[in-house]
C-alpha cells in the first residue's frame, strides 16, 4: 500500500471536520454547482465494547446528501422529525448518544421507536419486524446463522418487539418527508453482531478485544466501500477508537489493497482518503462522534437496541430456570455477579461457558 501525507485546514463541518478537500479531489471549484452533488454520510458505532456478557454490536447508519449539508447540522435541518435532547420532542424521533437514550430508569423505548421508524424510512414499507428474529434479520442477517446455535436465542421469534405501529408509521414518514425536503434519504441501517462464541474466537486470533472492534469496523468499512458507485463521495465517521490518533497501520493491514492518504491526525479528528478500483472514500475518526453527529448517533442506538434485544434474551432464558436470578445488563461487575449466582446452581442449568462468557 502507498501512503502519502496531505496537510488540511481544519475548520467547517461540525466545527472539527473539513470536506473540503474532497471537492478539491473531483476536480472542481469549492463554489461551483456544489448544488448539484450528491455524497453519501455514513456513521458508524458500537455497543458493548467493555461487558463480560452478551455480544459485541457495530452499526452504521447511511445517508444521501447534498454537498452542501456536510458542513450543516444535521439535527437543525431536520427539526421537524427529530431532536437531540428528550425534552419537548412533541413527537419527534430522538436521535442521540444512546448513552443519553437510554438508561436502566428510561428503558428502550426510544431506542425501539427511532431504530423501528428508521428502518421503515430507510426499506421504504410500512411493515416493521414483528418479532427479534424478524428486526436480526433485518439488521445483521449474516449473524442470525450463529445466534440460532445458543440456547439464549432460540425464542427470539416468539419476542414480540412492542411499540405502537401507527404511531411509528407517523414518525417514519415524518422523517421520510424531512429529509425529501432537504434532498436527503436514508440509505440504510445495518449491523454486525458479534456474539460470545464469535468474539471469543476473533480475539483468540487478533490477540486483543481492540483489534476485534476495529475489524468489524473496517467490515462495514468494505461494504460500503464495495457497494458504492465509481463517483460516488462517500464520507465516513468513526468514534475514535480509545482516545486514538494514529490509524494509518491498522487501516493499512485492514485495506491493504487501496492506496492510503494522511489528511490529517489531530486530537479532536484523524482523516485518511482510501483509494482504488476507480472509487474514493474518506474516514473520519472523530472524538465523541456518538454526541456530535447525526449519522453516528443513529448509529449508536442502533446497536444499543441489538444489544438490548439479545440481552433481555440472555435474561429470559436463565431466569426461568433460576428464578432466584436478578438480571444483569451484562457489565463487567454485574455480570461477574450474575455468573456467580448460575454457577452456585450448576443442577439447573448447563451452558458452554465459551458462548456465554466473553474471554476478555
Amino acid at each position: 500500500m502507498r501512503t502519502s501525507k496531505l496537510k488540511i485546514r481544519q475548520s467547517g463541518f461540525y466545527n472539527c471536520i473539513t470536506f473540503e478537500h474532497c471537492y478539491n479531489s473531483r476536480k472542481i471549484s469549492v463554489f461551483s454547482r456544489q448544488e448539484d452533488l450528491m455524497a453519501v454520510l455514513i456513521g458508524i458505532d458500537e455497543a458493548g465494547y467493555g461487558p463480560i456478557l452478551g455480544p459485541l454490536v457495530v452499526s452504521s447508519a447511511a445517508f444521501s446528501i447534498p454537498d452542501t449539508h456536510l458542513k450543516s447540522d444535521l439535527w437543525h435541518l431536520l427539526r421537524p422529525a427529530v431532536a437531540k435532547k428528550r425534552k419537548h420532542l412533541a413527537g419527534r424521533l430522538l436521535i442521540a448518544d444512546s448513552k443519553k437514550a437510554y438508561s436502566k430508569s428510561i428503558g428502550i423505548t426510544h431506542l425501539r421507536r427511532t431504530v423501528l421508524a428508521g428502518l421503515l424510512c430507510a426499506d421504504g414499507t410500512s411493515q416493521k419486524p414483528a418479532n427479534s428474529a424478524q428486526l436480526l434479520n433485518r439488521l445483521c442477517p449474516q449473524c442470525t446463522g450463529r445466534l440460532a446455535q445458543y440456547p439464549w436465542y432460540e425464542n427470539l421469534a416468539k419476542c414480540a418487539l412492542g411499540g405502537d405501529d401507527d404511531d411509528l408509521e407517523i414518525a417514519s414518514l415524518a422523517l421520510k418527508n424531512t429529509l425529501s425536503a432537504n434532498k436527503m434519504k436514508l440509505l440504510s441501517i445495518s449491523s454486525t453482531c458479534l456474539d460470545v462464541g464469535y468474539y471469543n474466537k476473533m480475539v483468540s486470533t487478533v490477540k486483543n478485544k481492540a483489534n476485534v472492534l476495529f475489524t468489524a469496523i473496517c467490515s462495514l468499512i468494505r461494504g460500503a466501500f464495495d457497494t458504492a458507485c465509481d463517483s460516488e463521495n462517500l464520507q465516513i465517521i468513526i468514534d475514535k477508537q480509545s482516545g486514538r490518533i494514529r490509524y494509518q497501520r491498522l487501516l493499512g493491514r485492514m485495506f491493504e489493497d487501496l492506496e492510503l492518504k494522511i489528511l490529517c491526525e489531530e486530537n479532536s479528528v484523524s482523516s485518511y482518503e482510501l483509494a482504488g478500483y476507480n472509487k474514493v472514500m474518506r474516514l473520519h475518526f472523530a472524538a465523541r462522534a456518538d454526541d456530535r453527529f447525526l449519522p453516528v448517533s443513529l448509529a449508536s442506538m442502533t446497536s444499543k437496541y441489538v444489544r438490548q434485544v439479545l440481552i433481555e434474551s440472555i435474561n429470559r432464558y436463565f431466569i426461568s430456570r433460576c428464578t432466584h436470578l436478578k438480571p444483569t445488563a451484562g457489565y463487567w461487575k454485574d455480570g461477574t455477579r450474575f455468573i456467580k449466582e448460575l454457577q452456585a446452581h450448576p443442577a439447573r442449568v448447563q451452558y458452554d461457558s465459551q458462548k456465554l462468557i466473553r474471554c476478555r
